[in-house]
């Protein structure tokens, strides 16, 4: 359910392709393109560090494969067999789900403190995931030609409250609204919106992300938290899943489950795919176009081959423009007299003139001793 507030029709009218095609227009679609391929990598890591997890590279790299290839792609994952196939392939083939797809045991989204589980949401018995799923579905189906900004928050927000898998839940939400907005056309293939970067890197926009979600899940878990319960027998499910957790407060809390008020989620999630377009999807670009613009000045000094110019600029920028033993063992031309000097005011003159970062990458590329110490 989405109240048609002010504030909702509002976010529902963020214009997203003028958005994108403001960006293309100044970067250039070429640039934007070769910068997806960092953005999904960086969108993956930073949903992992949305759920607290360790950021560990095969998971990392698993998950941005997965959304590289999938995002926008065959049938919504909306359905038991697309699900398993994409719950399979996030997961991998080391876990301990024994069936991929809907769930078939309880689940709560909690912590431990002190020893002591706390509930903060209790998601809808497995018996009734399908049918919820099939409302999201019918959703999408009815709402076809209206703001994609809403149908996302929509297909995201409501998939994370079904929680219909065991395990991966955070990672499809996620996923969920860059492949809603590329199914409606809004992002061009292979673009991957880094709007979990947006989240993590703001201390206030993961309170607000942490506050859009208590929205629904404060006041369940506040009129059913009698009917919850950890037995002292561990039970085993069909999934694998090994589990004490008991709920008796279904019949109560069916109407939040069924009928949240999606709202606020999409004036959330509007703020955030509009920040996302216009300062992290920009910073970004003009960083990677003053890389691009560096590297080709440096190779008007010394020729080298693309991976050799990339470490002189990370050597550069990691030691403040001196130039390191191992860059001079491993390059001896730039031992040269003048040859190291020049590169430093060739790259120092790119970031200048490209005024990146309001100098901040400037001043990183310039030497604190005189250069050649």
């Amino acid at each position: 359910m989405v109240v048609k507030t002010e504030a909702v029709t509002r976010a529902s009218c963020l214009d997203v392709p003028r958005l994108f095609g403001e960006l293309k227009a100044e970067f250039g679609e070429d640039l934007l393109m070769r910068a997806a391929v960092w953005m999904t990598l960086r969108e993956s890591k930073a949903s992992f560090a949305i759920e607290g997890e360790a950021d560990r590279v095969g998971r990392v790299q698993r998950f941005a494969d997965v959304m590289a290839r999938r995002t926008g792609q065959g049938e919504l994952p909306l359905s038991d067999a697309v699900l398993a196939e994409l719950q399979q392939e996030i997961l991998g083939d080391r876990t301990t789900i024994t069936r991929f797809g809907v769930r078939q045991s309880p689940v709560f989204v909690g912590e431990m403190v002190r020893y002591q589980e706390v509930v903060h949401y209790v998601a809808p018995p497995a018996g009734e995931v399908a049918a919820m799923l099939d409302g999201l579905r019918v959703f999408l189906e009815r709402t076809q030609g209206q703001s994609s900004t809403m149908r996302s928050a929509v297909a995201a927000f409501g998939f994370v409250y079904v929680h219909p898998l065991a395990d991966g839940n955070g990672r499809v939400h996620r996923f969920l609204v860059n492949d809603i907005l590329r199914r409606d056309g809004v992002i061009p293939d292979p673009v991957i919106l880094p709007i979990s970067a947006v989240i993590t890197d703001d201390v206030g926009e993961r309170r607000g992300y942490d506050q859009v979600l208590d929205r629904v899940s404060k006041p369940l878990v506040q009129a059913v938290r009698d009917q919850v319960a950890f037995e002292p027998v561990q039970t085993t499910y069909p999934d694998g899943v090994v589990s004490n957790f008991a709920f008796s407060g279904a019949e109560q809390a069916r109407p939040l489950w069924r009928y949240p008020d999606l709202g606020p989620h999409v004036a959330f999630l509007s703020n955030i795919i509009g920040r996302t377009l216009t300062e992290q999807m920009r910073e970004e670009s003009r960083y990677l176009r003053s890389h691009a613009w560096a590297r080709a000045a440096l190779k008007e000094v010394v020729e080298m081959p693309d991976p050799q110019a990339d470490r002189v600029l990370r050597s550069l920028e990691q030691n403040r423009g001196e130039l390191s033993n191992v860059l001079a063992k491993e390059m001896p031309v730039l031992l040269l007299p003048g040859v190291w000097a020049e590169i430093v005011e060739a790259v120092s003159q790119v970031y200048q003139e490209g005024g990146a970062a309001d100098g901040a990458v400037v001043e990183r590329y310039r030497p604190e001793k005189p250069v050649g110490h």
